[in-house]
C-alpha cells in the first residue's frame, strides 16, 4: 500500500520523477567536484548559455506532443541570425533587426506548417528538406562569413536581450555575470506552460497528439492547429537565433547545428512522449538542465574524452527509464511481468495479468443496465467530459447519435478506447474505483447513471 501511495504521488506532481534525477545529479556532482558546483558561477554560466537550448526545447515539447517532429530548427537558427546580424551590422537598423530577425522565423514555421498540414508530407520528411534549404539559404546570402558584432554591448538591444543587470554590484562578483536572457527565458517558458496546461491551444495540441481523426471528430481544425505550432517553433528558433547572435557578439552560419540532438534528447529526458499526447514543459525545463549540467559536472570530475559522451548516454537512458517506471504503469506492469516470465525461463510461463487486483478485490468491470455495454477498467474504460470527449465507443464515435451533444459541456461520460497504451486507462481507472460509477453517463447509450454493480 505504501508503494502505492508514493507511486501516486509521483504521477501527481507535474515531471517530479525527472525532478528527482535531476536533484540526485546535482548532488553527486556537488560531491565529486565541490570547488566547482559548491560555488555560484557555474550556476551563472548555466543562465547565459541554457536559454537557447530551453526555448528550443520548450517548442520541441509542442511539437512532439502532437505528434510531429520538426529538424529544420538549427537552420532556422542560421536563417535568423543571418537577417539579425546583417542588418544590425551592416545597417544599423537595433530594434528593426529584431523583429526582422523574428518575422524571418516565423516566416519558415509558417511555412513548414502548410508543407505538413496542407500538403500533407510528414513532418520529418518537410522538415529534414527544409533544414537544407535554409541553411543553404543562410551561407549563400552570408557568403559563408561571418559577422563579427563589435560594440554591441554598447547598445540598448544588447542590454535588453542579454545584457548583465548587475555589472555595477562590484562586492558580488558572481552577481556581475547574471545575464537578463535567462529572466526573458523564464517568462517566455511559464507562458508557454499556462497555455500547454490551461489554454485550450495546448488541450489540441496533445489532442491531435493522441489521434487526429478523432480531433477532426469533436471539432479541432487541426490544420490549423498544426500551423500554428511550427509557427511558434519558428518563432522560438528565431528567439533562440538573436539570444546567440547577441551573447557571442558574432554570427556564425553554422551556429545552430549542436543543438538538434540535444534539444529533442532534453524533452524526451522530460517526459514528453516521442508517440504524442503527453507533453510537459516543467519536465523539458529540467531535461535541459541536466543535460547542461552533464558535461561540466563529468569534466570537472576529471572524466574527458570518450568516457564523457559513454557517460552521458547511460545517465540519459537512467532518467527515461525511471521516468516511464514512474509515470506510466501499464509499461512498468509489463515491464515486471516479462522479468517474472524471465526469471521462470525454461519452467512455465506465467500470462501477464492484464486487470491488477484493486485494494478492495472488487472486479474491473462495469455494465450499462440500459445498453448493456460492458466497460472494462484499467483497460478499455476512459472517462470524458467537456472537450475531453473524444474516445471511440466501440467503432462508433462520440457524439455521432447526436444526443452525445447535449452532454458536451455538462455531463461526464465513461466511454472506450481501442489505443491500449493510452495514458488515461489507470488514471480513469483509479477514479472510477475511487468513487464509484455513479454520476457517469454511459457513453454509447448516454443514459445517466445505469450502472449495475462491479462484476467479476
Amino acid at each position: 500500500m505504501a508503494e502505492r501511495s508514493s507511486v501516486s504521488i509521483l504521477q501527481r506532481v507535474e515531471a517530479l520523477p525527472i525532478i528527482i534525477v535531476y536533484v540526485l545529479l546535482l548532488a553527486l556532482f556537488m560531491y565529486l567536484s565541490p570547488g566547482v558546483f559548491l560555488a555560484p558561477y557555474i550556476y551563472t554560466t548555466f543562465l547565459s548559455t541554457l536559454p537557447p537550448l530551453i526555448l528550443l526545447a520548450a517548442g520541441l515539447t509542442f511539437v512532439i506532443g502532437a505528434g510531429e517532429i520538426d529538424l529544420c530548427f538549427p537552420s532556422i537558427i542560421a536563417f535568423s541570425g543571418f537577417v539579425f546580424a546583417v542588418l544590425f551590422k551592416e545597417y544599423e537598423l537595433g530594434w528593426l533587426a529584431v523583429i526582422a530577425g523574428l518575422a524571418s522565423g516565423v516566416f519558415v514555421g509558417f511555412v513548414n506548417g502548410l508543407l505538413i498540414a496542407k500538403v500533407g508530407i510528414p513532418s520529418f520528411m518537410t522538415t529534414l528538406a527544409t533544414q537544407f534549404f535554409w541553411a543553404g539559404m543562410a551561407t549563400v546570402l552570408s557568403g559563408g562569413k561571418s559577422y563579427a558584432l563589435r560594440g554591441a554591448e554598447e547598445s540598448s538591444v544588447w542590454q535588453w536581450i542579454v545584457g548583465r543587470p548587475f555589472a555595477s554590484v562590484a562586492s558580488v562578483p558572481w552577481l556581475q555575470e547574471v545575464s537578463i536572457q535567462a529572466l526573458w527565458t523564464a517568462l517566455i517558458v511559464g507562458f508557454l506552460w499556462l497555455v500547454l496546461t490551461r489554454h485550450r491551444f495546448g488541450e489540441h495540441t496533445l489532442f491531435i497528439g493522441d489521434s487526429n481523426d478523432v480531433s477532426r471528430v469533436v471539432g479541432i481544425d487541426v490544420d490549423r492547429e498544426k500551423i500554428k505550432i511550427f509557427t511558434l517553433m519558428g518563432f522560438l528558433a528565431a528567439c533562440a537565433a538573436i539570444i546567440l547572435t547577441l551573447e557571442n557578439k558574432n554570427f556564425f552560419g553554422n551556429q545552430g547545428q549542436g543543438y538538434l540532438l540535444t534539444a529533442i534528447a532534453s524533452v524526451l529526458i522530460g517526459g514528453t512522449s516521442i508517440f504524442g499526447g503527453r507533453a510537459t514543459i516543467v519536465g523539458t525545463v529540467f531535461g535541459c538542465f541536466i543535460i547542461g549540467m552533464i558535461e561540466a559536472g563529468l569534466v570537472a570530475a576529471g572524466l574527458t574524452g570518450a568516457w564523457v559522451r559513454t557517460v552521458q548516454g547511460l545517465i540519459f537512458l537512467i532518467a527515461i527509464v525511471f521516468y516511464m517506471y514512474v509515470d506510466e504503469p501499464q509499461r512498468r506492469q509489463a515491464f515486471l511481468a516479462r522479468l517474472g516470465s524471465f526469471g521462470k525461463f525454461g519452467g512455465t510461463r506465467d500470462v501477464p495479468q492484464t486487470m491488477v487486483e484493486t485494494p478492495s478485490s472488487r472486479a474491473t468491470k462495469i455494465k450499462c443496465e440500459g445498453c448493456g455495454a460492458t466497460y472494462t477498467l484499467g483497460v478499455d474504460a476512459i472517462c470524458i467530459s467537456g472537450s475531453e470527449l473524444a474516445g471511440l465507443l466501440g467503432g462508433v464515435v462520440f457524439g455521432s447519435t447526436g444526443a452525445a451533444k447535449e452532454f458536451m459541456d455538462q455531463k461526464l461520460m465513461i466511454g472506450r478506447t481501442s489505443n491500449p497504451d493510452s495514458d488515461m486507462l489507470q488514471r480513469d481507472r483509479d477514479t472510477i474505483l475511487r468513487s464509484g460509477p455513479r454520476g457517469w453517463t454511459c457513453g454509447e447509450c448516454t443514459r445517466d447513471n445505469p450502472w449495475k454493480p462491479f462484476e467479476t
